[in-house]
């Protein structure tokens, strides 16, 4: 398999492991100490606006730098969020699957030279587009088992 596709193989996969346990919890419980599934959507929604705009960089023959997490991971996380704060539960929604689509169409564009060739990556240090993956498919599949494991011990109670 060509590694773009592994690549989609792998976003998709996460992303339907996320999408699974949306409907099962409560939209409006906490996740985190200030994060309901809202903010976790939009964090998500904003790390894929990243990864975006990583992959249009190359795709027009440019260098990606460091560019929205200049100020550090923590900064632009409090961004991803802080900044759709006016937007309702299913516009964070339908942003977050948008952003996916939006990303996975770019990924079948990009040259399979490009995939593991090392960059400046959104927060610093070098790393590939195959790396950026590797990266954030996981990291939603964290948060999926934070939903998931949120929603086996309500139905244990119930």
């Amino acid at each position: 398999m060509q590694k773009r596709q592994e690549l989609i193989t792998r976003l998709e996969r996460s992303r339907a492991i996320m999408l699974a346990h949306l409907d099962k919890v409560d939209k409006n419980r906490k996740i985190y100490p200030l994060w309901t599934i809202r903010e976790i959507l939009a964090h998500l929604s904003g790390w894929d606006d990243a990864v975006i705009s990583f992959v249009r960089t190359i795709l027009e023959g440019g260098q990606p730098g460091l560019t929205v997490a200049a100020e550090g991971v923590d900064v632009y996380n409090a961004a991803t969020v802080s900044t759709r704060e006016g937007l309702s539960y299913d516009q964070v929604y339908r942003e977050y699957v948008q952003t996916r689509r939006i990303l996975l169409d770019l990924l079948l564009q990009v040259p399979e030279e490009e995939i593991t060739r090392a960059y400046v990556l959104p927060w610093g240090g070098y790393g590939t587009l195959e790396d950026l993956v590797r990266i954030f498919a996981p990291h939603e599949e964290e948060h999926a088992a934070d939903i998931r494991n949120i929603v086996d011990a309500a139905e244990k109670k119930a």
